[in-house]
């Protein structure tokens, strides 16, 4: 009777432990471009990449949805279907973090990282002076 509940007991675990990691792996994503995303169309990956200004934009009332043009950096350019509204620094951006899915050749996603210059790197460097004047 007590090897069979150790044996129940080691096979739960193993199986918790499996489904536990099974599940970890699928939720970590990848930095990549979009062709590599397109090749892992349905998993969630990270894409760096710029704004398109010149490429139609905006937000769909429809499906509540902000929609952008981006290229990353291998100087690839996809259409990203952003689930929430434009980011108020969007405009600023030296550089934008989508993360989410490729369906399509379309980019979904739900979380959007916004990278603005610093206002720091224009200053200029301060002059050190002895107090012993």
């Amino acid at each position: 009777m007590k090897k069979s509940r150790l044996f129940i007991g080691i096979a739960f675990m193993v199986l918790f432990t499996s489904l536990v990691m099974y599940n970890f792996s699928s939720s970590i994503g990848t930095y990549v471009d979009f062709e590599q995303a397109e090749d892992r169309e349905g998993y969630r990956s990270y894409v760096i990449g710029t704004w398109e200004t010149e490429m139609p934009h905006g937000f769909s009332m429809e499906s509540k949805t902000f929609n952008f043009h981006m290229k990353d950096e291998q100087g690839n350019v996809r259409r990203v279907v952003f689930n929430n509204a434009k980011p108020a620094n969007f405009e600023d951006a030296d550089q934008l973090v989508v993360k989410g899915t490729m369906q399509n050749g379309v980019f979904y996603s739900d979380d959007m990282l916004v990278k603005c210059p610093s206002k720091y790197n224009d200053s200029q460097p301060v002059e050190l002076t002895s107090a012993e004047s």
